[in-house]
């Protein structure tokens, strides 16, 4: 296989020395063909129309030197060395119209020569694999090696080097682990989804929508990547949270973008607002859909513009925030329904995780048991522990089908510190957990939909009561309730069909309404 060395000419160190003393300078592209254990069977020498003749020279000296070495000389058109752009687009090009024959020929890129831009634009190719080459790098030599210098070869695979790749193999599963909070989760899809959410939360500084039920762990996931983009240096700011269901009415806008004092009634001073103090850092919205659509319009200009109006002001505040939002709504469905916006919506959107309940996750129930144990044991001052009969009773109910975790983390955090709290000396013991199942139990037990639910006796005459089948009758009941419980037929046609509907590219809920409600000779109007 021939061995063949591309680079660019070097204007300044290829061009060291006169006459005979050019022999006794360090100039690197000669110095490569000087080397006893590198044999070149081809150059490929670049250079600027304006440096034909030392083109010419240094290739007459390669020849010199190594009498067996094929020099090509190749003229590009660089306007500005110094100009990124420019300088990338023309060696893209050459590259891009170069017979690689890499089964036939080893490359070498010298990358030693050139403005700093020149290499950095080699490297770029040369990682994309426009160039199927090995970085060539050359340095200057002491003593019997000053004039040919030395080389060292750089392969860009890094799979190669084994340092290299377990340190970041390493690294990646400690940021992985952290957003766990050290938790050996056993979920293999939590475990995949906090993999890419590392990846996203060091290399991108795009919104996060995190969706899940209450309790799913949004707030502490959010919080966590803060801390990991702050350990990784990716931003600078402080984090800010909040709760978008508790911005009500006009404080809603005043909280979020601030005020300029007098702007309403009450102003007395100016307020910066959350956008204001989440500059260079991270705000977190929890619960975003609970937001107006006023608030909603003027935050999605802050995302795109990063400035923003405060109330009452006439020129806009600039602040250079990420974002990351939590909710437990469809927010696609609110979109459907009018509650929220759409463009919003696919603006935080593009990545989104879905965070499991812990009924999803019953194989993570132990290693969090340990966690909350530990945090108790922070919080108490003292060891807590659960006897082995009673820690195996828990774990079993815990992974019972009656065990529903409506709370998902909350009812776990909670029961572990009323145990903690409750047990004798930081020990748990069958009874404590015997209570405490029954205890969750009695909260997990759904009230009695049935007595809120209308009776069919309002609505149908006894005729077609006595005809009905059970399933029918509850499931009318149903439907007469949501009916009652909106504005319209429409309204309650959405509500009802929340999922179907999605599926349907016309989407007529008024009309299954009417369909469903006209087989027992009823219409909207009457059971409203």
């Amino acid at each position: 296989m021939k061995t063949v060395v591309i680079g660019l000419l070097g204007t300044v160190l290829d061009a060291r020395g006169k006459g005979v003393k050019r022999w006794n300078k360090w100039r690197p592209t000669v110095g490569i063909f000087m080397q006893e254990d590198l044999l070149v069977d081809r150059l490929e020498l670049i250079h600027d129309s304006r440096d034909v003749r030392l083109a010419n020279n240094v290739g007459a000296d390669v020849e010199t030197v190594s009498p067996n070495t094929e020099v090509q000389l190749h003229q590009l058109p660089f306007e500005n060395p110094w100009d990124f752009e420019q300088v990338y687009s023309t060696l893209l090009d050459f590259v891009e119209h170069y017979p690689f024959k890499p089964d036939e020929e080893r490359y070498l890129l010298h990358i030693t020569t050139g403005t700093h831009v020149a290499q950095i634009c080699w490297f770029l190719l040369c990682e994309a694999n426009y160039v199927p080459a090995v970085l060539l790098q050359t340095s200057p030599g002491r003593g019997d090696y000053g004039v040919s210098g030395q080389c060292h070869l750089i392969d860009l695979d890094l799979s190669k080097y084994d340092a290299i790749s377990s340190r970041f193999k390493r690294r990646q599963l400690e940021g992985t682990e952290f957003l766990k909070s050290g938790i050996a989760t056993r979920n293999r899809q939590f475990n995949a989804m906090i993999q890419q959410i590392e990846q996203v939360a060091i290399r991108s500084v795009a919104p996060i929508l995190i969706t899940g039920p209450t309790g799913a762990g949004k707030s502490q996931l959010a919080g966590r990547i803060y801390e990991l983009k702050k350990m990784r240096g990716s931003i600078q700011g402080e984090l800010v949270a909040v709760n978008c269901a508790t911005l009500r009415g006009d404080s809603a806008m005043s909280a979020l973008f601030g005020h300029k004092k007098g702007a309403f009634t009450g102003a007395q001073n100016a307020r910066k607002g959350l956008l204001n103090k989440a500059d260079q850092g991270l705000l977190f919205l929890d619960e975003i859909g609970e937001l107006g659509l006023d608030e909603q319009a003027m935050l999605l200009h802050a995302i795109e513009e990063k400035t923003f109006y405060p109330v009452g002001a006439d020129n806009p505040v600039c602040s250079d925030f990420q974002l990351i939002a939590g909710t437990n709504r469809d927010l696609q469905q609110q979109v459907t329904e009018g509650r929220f916006r759409e463009d919003l919506l696919a603006r935080i959107n593009l990545w989104s995780y879905e965070l499991p309940g812990l009924r999803h996750r019953r194989e993570d129930i132990e290693p969090n048991l340990d966690y909350e144990l530990q945090q108790a044991e922070r919080q108490l001052g003292y060891k807590v522990s659960f006897n082995k009969a009673a820690r195996q009773r828990f774990l079993e109910f815990a992974d019972s089908p009656e065990a529903v975790w409506s709370g998902n983390f909350r009812d776990l955090n909670a029961c572990i510190q009323r145990m903690s709290i409750l047990s004798d000396g930081g020990r748990i013991n069958e009874v404590l957990v015997q209570q405490e199942c029954e205890r969750l139990l009695t909260c997990w037990r759904p009230a009695n939909l049935n007595d809120s639910l209308p009776t069919l006796e309002e609505i149908l005459e006894p005729e077609q009561l006595a005809d009905m089948d059970l399933f029918d009758q509850q499931q009318l009941r149903h439907v007469v309730a949501v009916c009652r419980d909106s504005q319209n037929i429409s309204q309650a046609g959405r509500k009802l069909f929340n999922r179907s509907r999605l599926k349907k590219s016309s989407a007529n809920d008024s009309h299954r309404l009417r369909q469903y409600l006209a087989k027992f000779d009823l219409k909207f109007e009457q059971v409203q």
